[in-house]
């Protein structure tokens, strides 16, 4: 028997279907391209479409691709598909280097399954979003609804169904029971009454989704109006106003029976965080290849230029606020690591001649790619403070500490938007800490990707980076 009081995702019922249609094309597409090309479909090519068809759902889980897509543009959702497919392909390239395999496959049999795959994959997707569009703008499956309250939430739920024709549900209005000059001015659509009014529609048929958007103290009001609409058909759904939270990167949590909602989490929770480390690792050895003459030539500079160690490894807070050593080339005279740590300003004197060249250039964060290959830290991430530091602006800006929330980073939001180097004002940590928590809530794999190629042009060089 179903247990009662349990909340059900409607999405999971399709997203297994999503993700064997997924399957299907990615394995068939590969296994019709071989066999027409090469005339045969060796355990070689077995196997290179099993890790396109894992690592493409490894990656997909982190851009959300099996959500539901009916409020979102279809841009959104083509941005979704293409990304894990970049990063699949970006996998098989980089094992097929390393293992020295790659030269057993047909470059142009493998080349085509990287191109006409996207296509299908988009194609599909398209498809089948156009034909339940066309079916809904015929009328089927369209539902009349209204919300019963006149709040932000409910202001914003109405700009969505407004803004979403095709997902089939008409809004006829607001019913609240305040007077009509205690109510918000931003409607677009009428207000048809009071609750008693939409109850009677309700119970004649006339309205088929009801959407309760009150705020959340007027928990009595919500429990009347639910056991209200319980004495008819409609679909009845809650809208609570979680937004005054601030919600981190929230999601659903099931403890047994009982169902909680996060408000402070991280987006690298489960296949999220292997397909973050994944991408760590991947990106932290290509680079470290590349960079490695580089290293060799500021390692020699810093300990030609000053005496003292090359590598200078100081206190920082990781994930979760744990303390870590972060790994820097020295570009100082003196090595502050305690309770009290100055931040370096214009003109220095603590930093020598050849620091401040590396400094400037961002050259002494290359060692840091050492310290993502341990774990400690990410390509891109918060950037980690002195520990120093971070007792000193947990106090003074609000929810600071949740930049903890993921494994700090080499380069960051906040660093490509402007806010690298001193922040001497209060002013620049706040937004500093605005943009790392704006990464947070936000991130994709897609994200990451775009930060690492703006930070190639923007990130490494700023007026306050001293």
């Amino acid at each position: 028997m179903e247990k009662k009081g349990l909340i059900r995702s409607h999405e999971t019922e399709f997203a297994f279907l999503y993700r064997l249609t997924d399957v299907i094309f990615i394995a068939s597409t590969l296994y019709v391209i071989a066999s027409f090309y090469l005339n045969t479909f060796t355990q070689e090519y077995l196997l290179a479409g099993a890790l396109g068809v894992l690592s493409f759902l490894l990656a997909a889980e982190s851009s959300n691709l099996y959500r539901s897509w009916r409020i979102s543009s279809f841009k959104e959702q083509v941005s979704a598909t293409i990304l894990p497919w970049i990063f699949s392909i970006s996998i098989l390239l980089t094992l097929g280097y390393f293992s020295k395999t790659s030269e057993i496959y047909s470059r142009v049999a493998i080349g085509s399954w990287f191109l006409i795959t996207p296509l299908i994959l988009v194609g599909w997707r398209y498809l089948f979003k156009s034909a339940l569009k066309a079916l809904r703008k015929k009328g089927f499956n369209k539902r009349q609804a209204a919300i019963i309250g006149v709040t932000d939430t409910g202001l914003a739920l109405a700009k969505e169904l407004k803004r979403k024709n095709s997902l089939g549900i008409e809004l006829v209005g607001f019913y609240d029971e305040r007077a009509p000059e205690r109510l918000k001015s931003q409607m677009d659509l009428p207000l048809l009454g009071s609750v008693s009014d939409a109850l009677q529609k309700a119970k004649e048929g006339e309205i088929e989704h009801v959407y309760i958007a009150m705020p959340m103290h007027a928990n009595h009001r919500i429990a009347q109006f639910l056991t209200q609409f319980s004495d008819t058909t409609a679909n009845t759904y809650l809208v609570p106003d979680f937004f005054t939270y601030n919600l981190l990167h929230s999601r659903w949590h099931q403890v047994g029976n009982i169902h909680t909602l996060s408000v402070h989490d991280t987006p690298f929770n489960g296949l999220t965080g292997w397909v973050k480390r994944a991408e760590d690792i991947v990106l932290a050895l290509i680079i470290i290849a590349l960079i490695s003459p580089v290293l060799l030539i500021v390692a020699l500079g810093v300990k030609l230029s000053s005496p003292g160690p090359i590598l200078f490894k100081q206190n920082r807070y990781g994930l979760d606020g744990r303390k870590i050593k972060v790994w820097k080339f020295r570009s100082m005279n003196t090595m502050d690591n305690g309770s009290v740590v100055k931040q370096a300003t214009k003109n220095d004197p603590r930093i020598t001649p050849f620091g401040a060249f590396i400094r400037r250039t961002s050259l002494d964060e290359l060692p840091q790619f050492f310290n993502v290959l341990q774990g400690k830290m990410s390509i891109v991430g918060p950037r980690p403070h002195a520990v120093a530091h971070n007792e000193e602006y947990r106090e003074i800006v609000e929810r600071y500490m949740l930049r903890h929330k993921v494994k700090p980073g080499i380069t960051g939001w906040a660093q490509i938007n402007g806010y690298r180097g001193e922040t001497d004002t209060l002013d620049k940590m706040e937004k500093r800490v605005e943009f790392d928590l704006a990464y947070i809530q936000g991130w994709s794999l897609w994200m990451d990707l775009k930060i690492v190629f703006l930070t190639v042009f923007k990130g490494f060089v700023g007026k306050a980076a001293y």
